[in-house]
């Protein structure tokens, strides 16, 4: 019997010195805990990045392991407890965790070596988190052997690189449309039988407590949410109850048609008996928000297909919205650009059957198809796209007419608010929060001014336009208004349409924003062109103070002095960071008037 590895309890295994007797500045880490606060982030952001180093060499001797132990024997291993449950039992004693766990871990570690390998190189440089990488090896794993497995790694690894911030959600979109845009035919095979194996579940819980759960398609589970989500907001602010009890709450009202109320006890309370059916049948239309292009609507193509969007970066983007109340389904779908779907149909040749036998000899080219976005569910497929644009009540209709024509940015009336045009194309754009890390919808949050609006004087800055639009979660569009964070955002000089977002924490220091957006998805978008806002047109007739008028006073001094400090400090981080080589563009917000 082999005696490696064997050596005393809590004795160190590898190297012989415990990791908090190693000289911190031999690791290139702080000596001292006593840093400023920008010391302080600078140490956890440098910690992040050694994070995925070190997951890096995990993975690396688990894959060791991998080859030394399991590929001599997986070929013809039979057993039971085979070569890879034994690899991972090593695993699992070694580190004191589950079977499962350790089962997982030798699964990246084997992925990440065979079938991601620049991926497994962003995690080593700190370019990706550790936590995203359970769900990118997910994410991709029916690609496995598939011929364009290379691509789909080298265009994912490309993504990562690029600068900018990530969230769960971004990376699990990521993934989805490298593969669904690739494996078209497979997917529409997968979708129809995880269709045919939905279900209805329930599992029993500690404490008295029960699960209960269903599969669906994407669309009903959103039409559920939103249905349940509508009657658990009928409460006044006093109810204790937390928002996910809420929700539980309301769905067996829904279910068992029984009222629903809130729990606040106040006599006067509007709330104390809600009618749940009534809510329901009463309730505005829900829309569900699915974004695609009007290439998706045709069908797969060839990969070497130049009408192909990925070919000649010309794609259309199309905002659908499925609506529902209850049990009906009502799907709507707004094209942006039609021209742009344009059918490629072969030339008429004569028949040479010696060139059909050879072309029925050589393989079929690979086709690429488009993807859609649904709102908070992430990318579904080309196929299911399609299927929701055949139902019989889908209603297409283009945003904007197909020309150059510039769409209103503003509502006729009101120069600070968007048209729904604009209002619509920021939210595709978005799809979430900008706030780095931040995986709430775009279409359930607010549309911030990312410089403070003027009311009085509109034309200084802080305009309504596409540029000076962005989604934010109720939560970090408040952290932005009332705390001292300041966020940026103006057009990338070298790539038109797009956008370069920042965020600069009270303390100076600044994060790029979202690396991801819907312009990596539906590269149409950059073809939208919204027309300049109005001017206020409004201006006071000058007035003649009265000789015992008293000086007059600013509304708001603080609020004034909380913007102009934010349009210096913008300007100044567009003209101090370089952002890896993109230019910042001309300061041109006003000076700050004091």
């Amino acid at each position: 019997m082999s005696d490696r590895g064997v050596g005393a309890v809590g004795a160190a295994q590898v190297g012989g010195v415990p990791w908090p007797s190693r000289d911190p500045a031999a690791l290139g880490l702080p000596v001292s805990f006593d840093l400023p606060v920008v010391g302080h982030l600078d140490a956890l952001a440098d910690l992040a990045a050694g994070a995925g180093y070190l997951e890096w060499r995990r993975y690396r001797h688990a894959a060791a392991l991998h080859t030394e132990l399991v590929v001599p024997e997986e070929d013809h291993d039979e057993r039971a407890v085979d070569a890879f449950a034994q690899c991972a039992a090593r695993i699992a004693t070694a580190l004191s965790v589950s079977q499962y766990v350790a089962e997982r871990i030798l699964d990246n570690a084997v992925a990440l070596r065979d079938r991601l390998p620049r991926v497994f190189e962003c995690l080593r440089d700190g370019v990706v988190s550790p936590t995203f990488i359970r769900t990118i090896v997910s994410r991709t794993e029916l690609v496995h052997g598939r011929p364009y497995q290379e691509q789909v790694d080298a265009d994912i690894a490309a993504a990562l690189r690029k600068p900018g911030s990530w969230s769960t959600a971004r990376v699990r979109d990521l993934c989805d449309q490298m593969v669904y845009r690739r494996d078209p035919d497979a997917v529409r095979e997968r979708r129809e039988e995880a269709l045919k194996g939905r279900c209805f579940f329930t599992e029993a819980g500690r404490d008295g407590m029960g699960t209960v759960g269903a599969t669906m398609s994407a669309e009903r589970a959103a039409i559920v949410a939103r249905v349940v989500e509508r009657l658990a907001a009928q409460v006044c602010k006093h109810d204790s109850r937390s928002k996910g009890a809420r929700a539980s709450d309301a769905l067996f009202a829904l279910v068992k048609h029984a009222p629903f109320g809130c729990d606040c006890a106040r006599p006067d309370c509007a709330f104390t008996v809600v009618d749940a059916d009534e809510v329901a049948a009463t309730a505005a239309r829900i829309v569900i928000h699915v974004v695609t292009d009007t290439t998706t609507l045709t069908g797969p193509v060839p990969a070497n297909t130049a009408a192909h969007p990925q070919a000649q970066n010309v794609e259309t983007t199309a905002v659908a919205a499925d609506q529902g109340v209850a049990d009906e389904v009502t799907v709507e779908e707004v094209v942006v650009d039609e021209a742009a779907a344009v059918a490629v149909e072969p030339e008429a040749v004569p028949v040479d059957e010696a060139a059909v036998d050879e072309a029925a000899a050589e393989p079929e080219p690979d086709l690429i198809d488009g993807v859609g976005y649904v709102a908070g569910l992430g990318i579904i497929s080309g196929a299911h796209v399609r299927d929701l644009a055949h139902d019989p009540d889908t209603l297409v209709r283009p945003l904007g007419d197909g020309t150059d024509t510039p769409l209103p940015a503003t509502q006729p009336a009101d120069p600070y608010r968007p048209s729904a045009a604009l209002d619509t194309y920021i939210r595709a754009r978005d799809r979430y929060c900008t706030w780095p890390g931040c995986n709430r919808p775009a279409w359930d949050g607010d549309l911030d001014h990312i410089t403070e609006y003027d009311h009085a004087h509109p034309e200084r800055g802080g305009q309504t336009t596409a540029t000076g639009l962005g989604a934010k979660c109720r939560f970090h569009h408040l952290l932005k208004t009332f705390g001292d964070f300041v966020d940026d955002q103006y057009d990338d000089p070298d790539h038109p349409g797009r956008i370069v977002r920042t965020v600069t924490i009270p303390e100076g220091r600044t994060v790029l924003g979202p690396a991801h957006t819907g312009f990596d998805t539906h590269p149409g978008l950059d073809m939208i062109v919204f027309g300049d806002p109005p001017a206020t047109g409004r201006t006071a007739p000058p007035r003649t103070p009265a000789p015992d008028e008293p000086e007059p006073t600013r509304p708001a001094p603080r609020t004034e002095q909380k913007h102009a400090r934010r349009r210096q400090e913008r300007n100044r981080n567009r003209l101090r960071n370089n952002l890896n080589g993109v230019r910042p563009p001309e300061p041109d917000d006003a000076p700050p008037p004091f």
